[in-house]
């Protein structure tokens, strides 16, 4: 896979208003977004994710390093004709209609008149907008705005969608939506790079990451690789444990705990979930599952960024 976004020792310094003081936001990050992936931009708030997608996208300029877009330095207008974005606060013209607003945008991106108002309106049904087509985007909800917003950023059809934040203000129906959205961009073979605090949503959905923190980039690469298999801790759940097998297990040197019907324990080390199955198997209790630990991307995202 041909790289999409080349990212190089990207820097963005600011200065205080009225102190004159240097504020370094963006302190050398580099990174590369492969054609064809989701790529997922994290960090806590104050990181610079944002800093970096405007840089990206050709809102404020660098201070220092590059980013390339399809092959073409950033601010590169060929290259942004390929490029759907979703800001992280889109603005959406409140006395216009989703249908109106959206096919300003399909104008403005170049997408010829005829067949326009088929396109405008099959991308507003994708993105779950069809009951309010026709509604001043100022009687819709916070949701429905940033439903409005995905659909000018997919309307020219792009090889390379930008999201910040795109799950913001959607309930749970709308961020199914919207994970099925990426999904289908990527079964097409376009290249996602988003932004956003919703961890789980990364973890399924991402074949690589990007982790800033304090302005510069502390770990990157693909998920698999980046979560620890933790297969030496495995988690032992029992559906039958009496009271006699607990005492079993702690006098084996096993502490368990009550988790709805099932009591679990977990065993560090091959030897040690061998022992806890023994005695289990030796005082009658039933084993219902075991299972291997992985560490999650939340608890890489605390102990990386934070």
């Amino acid at each position: 896979m041909s790289d999409v976004v080349v990212v190089r020792d990207l820097k963005k310094t600011f200065r205080k208003p009225f102190s004159g003081k240097k504020v370094d936001a963006v302190r050398g990050v580099s990174f590369e977004v492969a054609s064809g992936e989701v790529f997922g931009f994290l960090g806590p708030n104050g990181a610079g994710k944002t800093t970096c997608i405007k840089m990206l996208t050709g809102l404020i300029f660098p201070t220092g390093g590059s980013a390339m877009i399809f092959g073409q330095e950033v601010p590169s207008p060929r290259a942004m004709a390929r490029v759907g974005f979703l800001p992280e606060n889109p603005y959406v013209y409140p006395y216009l209609t989703p249908r109106e607003f959206v096919t300003l945008c399909a104008r403005l991106s170049g997408v010829e008149s005829k067949g326009m108002q088929a396109r405008v309106e099959k991308t507003l049904a994708r993105t779950g907008i069809t009951d309010a087509i026709d509604r001043p985007v100022r009687a819709l909800s916070k949701g429905m705005g940033q439903r409005v917003g995905l659909a000018a950023a997919l309307v020219h059809d792009p090889d390379l969608l930008i999201l910040d934040e795109p799950m913001s203000g959607l309930d749970p129906v709308g961020r199914k939506d919207v994970r099925d959205l990426i999904l289908e961009e990527r079964a097409r073979g376009k290249t996602v790079f988003f932004s956003t605090h919703i961890l789980n949503d990364v973890e399924t959905l991402c074949d690589r990451v990007c982790i800033l923190r304090k302005g510069a980039v502390v770990v990157a690469g693909k998920l698999s690789e980046l979560l620890k298999s933790e297969s030496a801790r495995t988690e032992i759940a029992f559906a039958q444990a009496s009271d006699e097998a607990k005492k079993a297990l702690e006098a084996a040197g096993f502490q368990g705990k009550t988790m709805g019907d099932a009591f679990v324990v977990e065993a560090e080390g091959h030897e040690a979930m061998r022992k806890v199955l023994d005695v289990a198997h030796a005082s009658g209790a039933l084993v219902t599952s075991v299972t291997p630990k992985r560490e999650t991307l939340e608890e890489l995202f605390v102990r990386q960024a934070l």
